[in-house]
C-alpha cells in the first residue's frame, strides 16, 4: 500500500529496530501524529495465547484513568420495570425491551454498546448472530449483563473500554488492538493510560496460557508508524 507524505516523514521519527522506553515512545507517537484531525493513539499487543481453546479465551474492560477522547458512546440498556427510569437517569439514549429486537432484526445498529439486566437476556439472545460478531453482545464476563444497570451505563460513558483479541492469529500468537487516548492528550495522561491497560491485560492472563505472554507491545496514532516498545521495561514501570 503506498504511503502519504506524512508517513513518511512521520516514519524517519523512528527507529525500525529499536525497542523504546514508554516516555520516549509516547513523545514519538505524538510527534508523529500531524494529520489534521485528533488522532487515536492505539495499543497493539501480541498475546502467547491460542485462541483455538476455549480455556485461553480471553477478554476484559476497563475504565482508563483518563478516559479515551472519543465521542459520548450511544448505550442501549434492555431493561423492563423500575431499572427502565435506573437506565434513563443513569444516561442510556435507547432503553426498551422487545421493540428494540424487532428494529436491529431490520437493521438498526444507531449505538456503540449494549448493556441488560439478566432477566432481559431472554430477549436479547437472538440477537446473538448480529451483535455478537460486532462486539456488542452484552456479556456477564463483561459486565454489561447486570441488576446494577446504571453504573454501568455511567462507566461506559465515561470511556469504558472493553477489549479481546481479533480472531486473526499466526505462529507468534493473538493480536489484540486498543485505544488508550488521543494525540491532544499530555505524555503524562497517554502513559498512564497505556501503563492502566497493560496492567488490566497483564491480570487477565488465562491460567492455560503458556511460555511467554507479552510477546510483542506497540503504540501508533491513526495515521502514524508504529513504535515499539521495550516489554521488560514495560513490566519495570508496573512493579512500582
Amino acid at each position: 500500500m503506498k504511503k502519504g507524505r506524512r508517513y513518511k516523514e512521520a516514519s524517519q521519527l523512528v527507529e525500525i529496530n529499536k525497542y523504546y522506553e514508554l516516555d520516549e515512545a509516547v513523545e514519538l507517537v505524538k510527534k508523529s501524529a500531524s494529520a489534521k484531525f485528533d488522532e487515536t493513539i492505539e495499543l497493539a499487543i501480541r498475546l502467547g495465547v491460542d485462541l483455538r481453546h476455549a480455556d485461553q479465551a480471553i477478554r476484559g474492560a476497563i475504565s482508563l484513568p483518563h478516559g479515551t477522547g472519543q465521542a459520548v458512546t450511544r448505550v442501549l440498556a434492555f431493561a423492563q420495570g423500575e431499572k427502565i427510569a435506573e437506565a434513563e437517569e443513569a444516561g442510556a439514549d435507547y432503553v426498551g425491551g422487545e421493540d428494540f429486537v424487532q428494529q436491529i432484526t431490520d437493521g438498526w445498529l444507531e449505538f456503540e454498546a449494549v448493556v441488560a439486566t439478566p432477566d432481559m437476556m431472554r430477549v436479547v439472545a437472538p440477537l446473538g448472530r448480529i451483535l455478537g460478531p460486532r462486539g456488542l453482545m452484552p456479556s456477564p464476563r463483561g459486565g454489561t449483563v447486570t441488576m446494577d444497570i446504571g453504573p454501568m451505563i455511567k462507566e461506559i460513558k465515561a470511556g469504558r473500554v472493553e477489549w479481546s483479541p481479533s480472531n486473526r492469529m499466526d505462529r507468534n500468537g493473538a493480536i489484540l488492538h486498543v485505544p488508550t487516548g488521543k494525540a491532544s492528550f499530555s505524555a503524562e495522561q497517554l502513559r498512564d493510560n497505556i501503563l492502566a491497560m497493560v496492567d488490566a491485560i497483564i491480570k487477565a492472563r488465562p491460567a492455560a496460557a503458556k511460555g511467554r505472554y507479552l510477546r510483542s507491545v506497540s503504540i501508533a496514532s491513526t495515521m502514524g508508524p508504529g513504535v515499539k516498545l521495550d516489554t521488560q521495561h514495560l513490566a519495570s514501570l508496573l512493579e512500582k
